[in-house]
């Protein structure tokens, strides 16, 4: 078991809203980079969607439909 970036947010909050909607969906999903959205050379950090490989396709799917 692998996890595969599903998607990229410039904000936390939509990370998060993304992620606990695949959780109640029954997927596992995690977010990266959450915790560093400081500035860095005046940029923000994306935060990044993390599922399991092969959760991937149900999990964009889930997401179309958001």
């Amino acid at each position: 078991m692998s996890l595969v970036e599903l998607r990229r947010y410039r904000s936390r909050m939509d990370g998060e809203i993304a992620r606990t909607f695949l959780e109640s969906q029954g997927l596992h999903a995690v977010l990266f980079d959450a915790d560093s959205q400081g500035y860095a050379d005046g940029l923000a950090a994306d935060v990044r969607l993390m599922v399991l490989d092969e959760d991937c396709g149900l999990a964009q799917a889930a997401l179309a439909d958001l």
